[in-house]
């Protein structure tokens, strides 16, 4: 009977338990669902997500109630991101003061004789204490005013200190206290994956931050500027983000956001930004000498193809796949650095000053960072023999203003 009474008793414990571990463990996950924040410090939320590091840089982001954020990277970044409102006169209609077109045309433009300013959004970056901000050059080209409006809502007119049309980009300067300054990154490093935020002012709406992925690197040939080697993004990019900052996950610069590929005008997922490796050389020119001094020869350069080769009657070398190696020169300027070196039309362009120049776009890039006035040693192909020469660069001229869509 006693051990009967025993079992009995040893039952019940075991159910009791079992009940009251059923219902904690119940009461746990209801808690880690519906409100995580209770349990922070447990060591089961609110700990930092540490990533294998991306790009070069040490990569981390915080694990908030909906899980991954990249909060920690719009904060640090978006201060630095200013809006930029430009305005300019529009040209005056010489017919306006005539009193028969006053008669059947109306009043053209309500400002001053006769002028209808024309108003232009864009976005800039800080990038000094000093109140340097980078942009692109074509929200800025031919304004007349430019103000520049901070993320504190402080303005402040801003001075075009210069203008680099090649690669679209120009450095202003505002004159104003504590101004917050974007730490610069490593584009050089980036990886096609790695993830980026986009900020800017688009549509005039107010500052916004777009997230994606790099898409692609080393775009080229697409006709926007003179040198491209542009980040391609899939991070929302609309009119009005240009000139805003491209930042990694810790809200360091990557790049300057400067065109998009769209048939409606709005964003359709391929977006296109300056590295900041271009945007340092543009920075560091322009606020030393005022321009941005480039290597330049006095070439015509073509991509090659059989029919050129066999044209000329040159025979460049050939890659691991059986594709042809250089870029052909098509002309060459009378007197200009190439012609005076003994560069001809016809001879191919292997590589230049050790580096290989593999189409068109390649061969600009390289030449420009070449320093004018020091001798740089070309590979060249001519007919059937492969030839070396010394080029020693001139200074490259500015490009002629452009109109810009």
């Amino acid at each position: 009977m006693v051990q009967f009474v025993d079992n009995c008793a040893m039952k019940r414990f075991w159910l009791l338990f079992s009940q009251t571990v059923t219902v904690l463990l119940a009461a746990y996950f209801v808690v880690l669902t519906l409100k995580p924040q209770w349990l922070q410090g447990s060591g089961v939320q609110g700990i930092a997500l540490v990533q294998a590091p991306v790009a070069g840089v040490s990569a981390t982001a915080t694990a908030g109630s909906s899980g991954f954020s990249l909060s920690g990277a719009a904060k640090r970044a978006a201060p630095a991101v200013v809006s930029i409102n430009t305005s300019k006169a529009s040209a005056r209609n010489p017919n306006a003061q005539d009193p028969w077109f006053r008669f059947f045309f109306g009043e053209q433009g309500q400002g001053q004789g006769g002028r209808e300013p024309q108003a232009g959004l864009g976005s800039g970056v800080i990038v000094s204490e000093s109140g340097y901000i980078l942009t692109n050059n074509h929200v800025i080209e031919g304004a007349d005013e430019i103000e520049v409006v901070l993320n504190d809502a402080r303005r402040a007119r801003a001075k075009v200190i210069g203008t680099d049309p090649d690669t679209d980009l120009a450095l202003l300067k505002i004159d104003l206290d504590r101004l917050p300054v974007i730490t610069l990154g490593s584009s050089d490093t980036l990886q096609v994956g790695d993830q980026v935020l986009a900020i800017g002012n688009p549509f005039g709406v107010g500052q916004t931050v777009t997230s994606g992925i790099v898409s692609a690197l080393g775009r080229n040939q697409l006709g926007i500027n003179t040198f491209e080697n542009f980040i391609q993004t899939d991070a929302a990019i609309n009119p009005g983000n240009s000139g805003g900052a491209l930042v990694d996950i810790n809200g360091n610069l990557l790049g300057i956001n400067t065109a998009i590929y769209s048939r409606s005008g709005g964003s359709m997922g391929i977006g296109f930004a300056v590295p900041v490796s271009t945007a340092k050389l543009v920075l560091e020119g322009i606020a030393s000498d005022g321009q941005v001094k480039r290597g330049w020869i006095g070439v015509e350069p073509n991509d090659l193809s059989p029919e050129l080769a066999e044209t000329f009657g040159v025979k460049p070398p050939k890659d691991a796949g059986g594709n042809l190696r250089g870029v052909i020169i098509t002309g060459v300027l009378q007197n200009g650095p190439a012609a005076q070196a003994g560069i001809k039309p016809g001879d191919v362009v292997v590589s230049v000053d050790g580096k290989s120049a593999g189409n068109v776009a390649e061969l600009l890039g390289t030449v420009a960072q070449l320093k004018p006035g020091t001798p740089a040693r070309f590979k060249l192909a001519r007919r059937d023999e492969t030839i070396e020469l010394d080029v020693t660069p001139g200074l490259r001229p500015r490009p002629q203003r452009q109109v810009r869509r």
